[in-house]
């Protein structure tokens, strides 16, 4: 099956792109930008040796269908998407900060504070908190934007703007903005007997200064979900919830050694184990979004994406 690794495209009037750990970014004449989802797949920061079929037309979908869901309430980069692949979109400036809200003590949070801290990104966690409980409210612990190759590193609001990474005015769009977007995805989760668990934004300025919405939203990668059903029975036994989410990657990662870390090796994935992500990939598409997913002619991926896209600029 033809997967979608990296693109070498040359697009009229382009000017650069920018490869990403899962996306390739290609500025047109410094006015839009063709962002094209790969197949690869990413964890703990880094890229996996293999990809996963259908993979980038799944986060594109979702990415779009919630960008087109919370434009009345936040606006957005987006343009078009001329290929199941390909979003374009505004060409952005981006906040170096990564908006990551969480309504439940999971992931990244709990593995913090199994080790003992309370505190995350300076903001204060109860104590008595078991895995996967529900905060009081939300809470926003943001991280910096890594570049290929680094990881992303938790910071408090008072480092983003004491740093002057973002300034308090624009950081305050960002928090109203964040809070906004959870709330309209936890409802629409809701919806389709889902819980929006965590999640992460990023934003970015257009030319004339407005602050958009960019990037992806509410995709497995960017997000985690639990199965609203038995949600509470299982945290009454103390069972793990059921959830879809890019997390079971991580704990099979974690399962076989490896988290990402210097000297550890990635551990092999088996055809078996890559058609088992792509079909939880595929199940999360339909949970969240209500759709039958429909699968893309992979005969000839690249030349059908160059020429979707080629006719778009040129139109």
């Amino acid at each position: 099956m033809n997967t979608i690794n990296e693109t070498n495209f040359n697009f009229p009037k382009q000017k650069s792109v920018y490869k990403g750990k899962v996306r390739e970014v290609y500025n047109i004449n410094d006015e839009v930008l063709v962002m094209i989802a790969s197949d690869r797949l990413s964890a703990f920061d880094v890229i996996l040796p293999r990809q996963i079929p259908f993979k980038g037309q799944i986060l594109n979908q979702i990415a779009t269908k919630m960008m087109n869901d919370t434009a009345d309430i936040v606006p957005n980069w987006l343009v078009a998407n001329p290929d199941e692949n390909v979003a374009i979109g505004h060409l952005c400036e981006p906040f170096k900060v990564e908006m990551v809200i969480r309504g439940y003590m999971s992931g990244h949070a709990v593995r913090e504070y199994k080790a003992g801290k309370r505190v995350l990104c300076g903001v204060e966690m109860a104590e008595g908190l078991r895995e996967n409980d529900k905060f009081p409210n939300p809470i926003i612990t943001p991280s910096t934007k890594a570049d290929n190759g680094d990881h992303d590193e938790d910071i408090t609001r008072e480092d983003i703007l004491s740093k002057g990474i973002v300034s308090e005015e624009d950081y305050l769009v960002l928090e109203k903005y964040t809070r906004a977007l959870f709330q309209r995805g936890t409802e629409i989760a809701a919806s389709r007997g889902l819980i929006l668990v965590d999640t992460k934004y990023e934003f970015g300025k257009t030319k004339d200064g407005k602050i958009v919405l960019i990037d992806e939203i509410h995709t497995p990668d960017s997000s985690r979900y639990f199965y609203a059903e038995g949600y509470k029975e299982r945290q009454e036994k103390g069972e793990s919830q059921k959830q879809l989410s890019k997390e079971f990657v991580r704990q099979w990662l974690i399962e076989n050694g490896f988290q990402g870390k210097d000297g550890q090796q990635i551990p092999e994935m088996d055809d078996e184990k890559i058609i088992e992500i792509s079909n939880r990939y595929i199940e999360l598409y339909e949970q969240i979004t209500g759709e039958k997913f429909v699968k893309a002619s992979t005969e000839n991926v690249l030349a059908r994406i160059e020429k979707n896209v080629t006719e778009f600029l040129n139109g």
